[in-house]
C-alpha cells in the first residue's frame, strides 16, 4: 500500500474523512512553502497535494493562480516540486503531485513517476488527463508503483463515472461543481449525489471518493464528511499565505486553519 493508501485506510477506520490540503510549491519560495506545508501537517492534514506551478491553469481560480504566479516568479521548477514533495514524505503525510499533463510529458512521463516515487510521493491527480489517453502515464505509474488520481464532475455521464473509477488508484477525485477552483459560502448540492454516483460506478472496487471545489470552513468539512471519504482544501489555505504580512503570522493562520478543518472532518456533518 501506499502512504496515501494507508492514511484514506486509517481514516476510515477511524470513521472520519481524511483532510487533504493543497498548495503550489515554492508559493511563496521553495523554502517557504516547505514550511507552509508544515504548518498544515501540524494543523491536522492527512494528505498533501504539492501543487506544480503551471502558466495555464485552465480550472484554477484567482487565488490559487495567485499564488502559482508568486511561486513561477521565484523560480520553481519541477526539480522543486520533488524537493518539496520529499520534505513533504518526511513530515509523515501523504505526498501527492496535483499537476496539469503538459509539464509531466515535457519532464517524461517515465522520468516523473520515478523520480516522485524515489522522493516518497505517493501518487499524482492529474486534472486535465482523461483515462482513454493516459495510457503511458499508466504504464509509468505502474512501473513507479504510484497511485493516480482522475476527476469527475457533476456533467459526468455514468459510462464516464466508470472508465474513470476504473482507471483510478488511491482515490477518485470528485469536483463538487462545474467552475474553477476557489471559497464559496455553502458546498454545492451537486457534491453528494456525484458521490453517490461516482460510488455506484465504482462497484466492489470499494474506491475512496474525495470531493474538492469550494470548501472554506471547518462546517462545510463537516458536511463533505458525511457523505466523502475525503475533503480537499486548497484556496483557503493560499488566501491565508496571501493575506499575512509575514510568513509568520501566515504560518500561525494556515496551522489555526488546517485545525478549525480538522474538528470538521472528525464531527461529520
Amino acid at each position: 500500500m501506499t502512504t496515501l493508501q494507508t492514511k484514506l485506510a486509517e481514516a476510515r477506520a477511524a470513521d472520519r474523512a481524511a483532510l487533504i490540503g493543497y498548495l503550489p510549491a515554492g508559493f511563496p519560495d521553495v523554502e517557504s512553502s516547505i514550511k507552509v506545508i508544515g504548518a498544515m501537517v501540524e494543523g491536522g492534514c492527512d494528505v498533501i497535494e504539492v501543487g506544480l506551478p503551471y502558466s495555464d491553469p485552465m480550472m484554477d481560480g484567482p487565488t490559487i493562480q495567485k499564488a502559482a504566479d508568486r511561486a513561477l516568479a521565484a523560480g520553481t521548477t519541477p526539480r522543486d516540486v520533488i524537493e518539496v514533495v520529499a520534505a513533504t514524505a518526511r513530515t509523515g503525510a501523504a505526498a501527492l503531485v496535483m499537476s496539469y499533463w503538459n509539464p509531466i510529458d515535457r519532464y517524461g512521463a517515465d522520468a516523473f513517476a520515478a523520480d516522485l516515487a524515489a522522493a516518497g510521493g505517493s501518487g499524482v491527480i492529474t486534472p486535465d488527463l482523461l483515462p482513454e489517453e493516459a495510457g503511458p502515464w499508466i504504464a509509468a505509474t505502474d512501473a513507479a508503483g504510484l497511485d493516480r488520481v482522475f476527476l469527475v464532475a457533476p456533467s459526468s455521464t455514468d459510462e464516464r463515472l466508470r472508465l474513470t473509477t476504473g482507471a483510478c488508484r488511491g482515490f477518485v477525485y470528485a469536483a463538487s461543481l462545474m467552475g474553477v477552483t476557489g471559497t464559496r459560502t455553502q458546498v454545492a448540492d451537486t457534491a453528494e449525489k456525484l458521490v453517490t454516483r461516482t460510488r455506484a460506478a465504482a462497484g466492489a472496487a470499494d474506491l475512496p471518493i474525495c470531493v474538492g471545489l469550494g470548501i472554506s470552513t471547518g462546517a462545510q468539512a463537516a458536511e463533505v464528511a458525511g457523505y466523502a471519504d475525503g475533503v480537499i482544501v486548497g484556496a483557503g489555505f493560499c488566501q491565508r499565505v496571501l493575506d499575512a504580512p509575514d510568513l509568520e503570522t501566515g504560518l500561525t493562520a494556515v496551522r489555526s486553519f488546517a485545525q478549525e478543518l480538522a474538528e470538521g472532518v472528525r464531527s461529520r456533518a
